[in-house]
Formats: structure tokens, sequence, C-alpha cells
């Protein structure tokens, strides 16, 4: 932006109507009565041709500049800038042929080297001025072109990793439900008929929400609760469930699958053990700015150290999820709040769309 040759060029002005100003003054201080419009005329009018010069140097030889060495800067651009500064004074001189003032008349090529002799020196510091300025640009510009090609980088190794897990959780998902289905085929094939039904629309459900990271909690719940219903049918009686969602959180967004795996591994480590009375409490509410989802179930508890160290995959993939969605910004907990009562309590930031997600489920239980 800073480079656009209006901006670049009335910046170069404003630097010269500054120095003369700084003339103005420095004459005033000597009794010296000279017109502040006529300095400020000569220092614009030569701030503006170096302006035009420096761009035109940026323009053509940008690439140049980024990359100059030592024997560049010698044999290129020295002598440039050498060129650029006489040709500045050649056309400030044909311009302004009363100066300098205080004496006689003097012919254009006498002017010339007077002004060469007193500015040439001034002159080649701001060709150089702006040499450097330039290279320090050019190395800004590599530094955030690599900066951004890191965070993109970054970006897409996450989204990577992101697409990993939900590849290795959906096969997960499917092949303990298809080991429920083949379970209950021995007991009862209608039974195991409709839940191969409802296994069809949950994976017509994760099908259609593709590889979106986000869902509404509604549509969670609405997912959890037809795994719940297939699961009712598998442990007919042996489970009572209990679902609390807290109205004011009904459209937050969380991760996709984000219960799911906790609620199978409530069945798999506790609730599958038990012959009766078994219990599995899901509730979802808010405190202050945090989402704060918790699952309670029945089982053996966690007094079997392998029980305590089989998260399994499920419970793993969510915890990866967490971190890399929200950093430290969240938390993960397991544990028994008395005998055989085990809980699972997720907490993350509160947040809701900006715009309406489309709704995935509704696919009916």
């Amino acid at each position: 932006m800073i480079m656009h040759p209006l901006l670049f060029i009335s910046g170069a002005v404003s630097l010269g109507l500054l120095f003369a100003l700084q003339e103005w003054i420095y004459s005033r201080s000597w009794n010296e009565h000279v017109r502040l419009s006529l300095l400020a005329e000569a220092w614009g009018v030569q701030f503006f041709i170096w302006g035009v010069f420096c761009w035109i140097l940026w323009w053509t030889l940008r690439s140049r500049i980024y990359t100059a060495n030592f024997k560049t800067m010698l044999c290129l651009f020295f002598p440039l800038g050498l060129f650029a500064s006489v040709l500045e004074e050649v056309i400030w001189v044909l311009l302004f042929p009363r100066l300098p003032m205080g004496r006689p008349p003097m012919p254009f090529l006498q002017r010339l080297l007077f002004h060469l002799d007193v500015e040439l020196i001034d002159s080649l510091v701001l060709f150089w001025s702006a040499f450097f300025l330039f290279r320090g640009i050019g190395y800004y510009q590599s530094y955030r072109e690599k900066e951004r090609v890191a965070t993109q980088l970054q970006s897409q190794l996450v989204q990577a990793q992101m697409r990993a897990l939900r590849m290795q959780l959906n096969p997960h998902f499917l092949f303990n439900t298809m080991n429920s289905i083949s379970s209950l085929m021995r007991i009862d094939v209608a039974a195991a008929d409709l839940m191969l039904e409802q296994l069809s629309r949950l994976l017509r459900i994760t099908l259609h929400r593709g590889e979106a990271q986000f869902i509404p909690l509604s549509d969670e719940m609405e997912f959890i609760e037809m795994y719940l219903a297939m699961q009712d049918r598998r442990f007919a009686g042996r489970v009572r469930q209990q679902m609390n969602v807290d109205p004011h959180v009904h459209d937050a967004i969380v991760p996709t699958m984000i219960l799911q795996p906790i609620v199978e591994n409530a069945y798999a480590h506790g609730l599958s053990r038990l012959t009766s009375q078994g219990i599995l409490s899901i509730q979802a509410s808010s405190e202050n700015s945090t989402l704060r989802l918790s699952v309670t179930n029945t089982g053996l508890g966690l007094r079997s150290a392998a029980l305590r160290a089989s998260n399994g995959v499920g419970l793993a993939n969510v915890q990866d999820r967490l971190r890399m969605h929200y950093g430290d910004n969240q938390s993960f907990s397991i544990s028994e709040l008395e005998d055989n009562l085990v809980q699972v309590v997720v907490t993350l930031p509160l947040r809701f769309p900006e715009r309406p997600i489309e709704q995935t489920t509704g696919y009916g239980a």
C-alpha cells in the first residue's frame, strides 16, 4: 500500500515541505527574509522529482534491489545513483532559473555546477536512503510471505489431521455397531433388522455432513437420540436413559460426533457389563462462557487398572480433536463419582454460529 505511486510521491513531497519549513524558520532566526512560498515550491518540486525517480526505480528494479549484493550495488546502483542525482539537478535548475538567490545571474551550466557542488552528496544520500527503504520493504514482504505460507501449511496440516481423525472415527463406530447387530441377530431377528435400518439412517447423516468439523448441538443430540434408540433395542429393559439439554445451548456449535464416542464407551466398558438397572445420563449446560457436556453411567467403575487405561479409540479421538480445535481452552475428564458410577465431562468455549447452519439430521428414529 505504501508503494502506491500517489501515496509514495505525496509522502516525498510532504517531506520536502517539512524541509522547506525548517529552512524558513532557520532563515528567520538569522534575519534573512525568504518567502516561505518560494522555499515550499523549491523543496516540494525537488522532492517530487525524487519521489518520481525513486518510485520508477522500485517499479523497474525492485527484484534486483531485494537481492543485490555488494558487487551489484557498486557496479549498478552506485552509477545509477550518480546519474539520477545529476538528472534531478538538471531538471530542477531548469525549473528555477532565478536560484540561487543573492548571486548575480549565471548561465545554466554554471548554476548546475554550483548546485551539484552543494547538493550532490545530499542527493546521493536521498538515493541510497530510498534504496535501503525498498530493500527493507522487500525483507518485510518476504518475511510476511514466509509467515503466510507457514500459517497456510499449518492450517492444511491441521485439516489433514482432522480428516484423518474423522476417517478413523466413522469405521470405528460402524464396526462396533455392526457387531452389536450381529449379536442381536441370534436372539431377535426383527430387532436386528430394525437396528440395521437405523444404522443406515445414521450413516446417511454422517455422509451428509461430509467434512464439516462443527455442527449445532441440537444436531449432535438428535444423532445421539437415534444411537440410543439402537442401543435401547439391544439392551432392552436393562438401561434407563436420560437426556437433559439446557435450551440456551440448543444452537451452540460443537465438534462433529463429540458425544457419540463417549456414549459408546459408556456402553462398552460399563453398561454392557450389567444385567439390569443400568443408568445413562447425558447433560448439556452453560457456565458463564463455557459449554459443559457430561455423560454419566453405571457399570464396574474405575477400580480396574485395565479399565482406567482402556480409553479406546473413541475417547482418545475426542481428546485429540478437542486439543486441535481449542488448544488449552478446553478440558476432558473421566472420574468415578461413587462406587460403580463413572462420569465423563467435556468443557469447551460456548460459541454460536454467525449464520444459520444447515440441519444435517431430521431423518427420523
